[in-house]
């Protein structure tokens, strides 16, 4: 099973090697893959404005490679929602200190769906519902294509819509907010017959989190992952 590692700031220095393949592939995914040109660098390395040092990132690693990844920004600071893309949000901006932005959202090409393996897309999405109830978060603020809204209804994600879809580069783009609760991160849980928490969080022992409710010795036999 890939493992999935919570990096911040705190502990960044330990997964320093990581960030240079982290950048390499978002461009590789984001540019070169999707074209969103606007992203495109010289170096051939996806870096934004919201890459600071306040930035959370999930690393999924698998026997030392970088497989997936996601980024976390506390909603009390600059966001995509907030400064780039505010006309998404209707309902003006979402400033919480109990809701982090979610992007860059992504699996290598070689390990998506359900026949490469564990569906590393379903752990990120249960790794991070994990984190949100560690630190005590109630949502996720997100600008997405609408492609991910039927993925979200399948694995249990409740997701509100924030405005109306805009198109953007031949794509539906909207934003929207979704629930972070116990009651989603233990459905996830179930789908993927997990034993165990989902995060690693080594060199963060001093940060303060929640105890996770204590699901594993009672989860009813694994289903198989939403087709």
């Amino acid at each position: 099973m890939p493992e999935i590692h919570v990096v911040r700031k705190d502990n960044r220095s330990l997964y320093e090697k990581y960030f240079d393949p982290y950048y390499r592939l978002r461009h590789d995914i984001y540019v070169k893959q999707r074209k969103w040109m606007d992203l495109d660098r010289p170096d051939g390395r996806e870096i934004d404005q919201f890459d600071t040092e306040d930035a959370v990132y999930l690393f999924c690693i698998d026997n030392g490679q970088l497989i997936g990844a996601m980024r976390a920004v506390p909603t009390v600071l600059p966001t995509l929602m907030s400064d780039i893309f505010p006309y998404l949000n209707l309902r003006g901006p979402v400033q919480r200190p109990d809701v982090y932005e979610l992007s860059r959202i992504f699996v290598i090409p070689e390990r998506r769906g359900e026949h490469a393996g564990p569906r590393v897309d379903l752990l990120l999405l249960t790794a991070i519902m994990e984190y949100g109830i560690s630190i005590g978060l109630t949502g996720f603020s997100i600008v997405l294509e609408t492609w991910w809204l039927p993925r979200f209804e399948k694995c249990g994600w409740k997701a509100k819509p924030l405005g109306v879809p805009h198109m953007m580069d031949g794509m539906a783009v909207m934003a929207v907010l979704v629930d972070c609760d116990e009651t989603t991160w233990k459905s996830l849980c179930t789908q993927i017959g997990l034993k165990r928490p989902t995060l690693t969080w080594q060199g963060l022992e001093e940060v303060s989190r929640q105890a996770l409710p204590d699901i594993f010795l009672h989860l009813p036999p694994a289903v198989q992952p939403a087709q």
